[in-house]
């Protein structure tokens, strides 16, 4: 299988692609880096929720996270039922993105971000 079949997902012989069945995407997926980080963000922040978005065929799953003042971060997740059960876990209550959307706060957050540089 070349490279651009396997970025357009196209199955081996076997009848499974990448990620058992799965299309592959043009991202990379989660690491241990990228738990390292969810566990220090919620760690060092209050009131932390975690917003689980899905896979697309440009990105895997994510989760965002959103502290009480609004700061976010995002990162890799291996699946929605991995981001809840890191969710609970860290004691975090997480969210459908798709259903409940985002907090304002998070917006105000981004806003004045962008006029400390601006």
């Amino acid at each position: 299988m070349g490279l651009f079949d396997k970025l357009r997902g196209a199955r081996p012989s076997s009848g499974q692609g990448a990620r058992g069945g799965q299309r592959a995407t043009l991202d990379r997926a989660s690491g241990k880096a990228d738990l390292g980080h969810i566990e220090q963000f919620v760690a060092s922040r209050r009131g932390v929720e975690g917003y689980v978005e899905p896979r697309t065929a440009v990105t895997e799953t994510t989760i965002l996270l959103v502290a009480a003042d609004g700061e976010w971060t995002r990162r890799r997740i291996d699946g929605p039922d991995v981001a809840r059960k890191l969710s609970r876990d860290l004691g975090i209550p997480v969210y459908d993105a798709q259903v409940t959307g985002y907090p304002q706060r998070m917006r105000e957050w981004s806003a004045r971000q962008k006029d400390k540089l601006g």
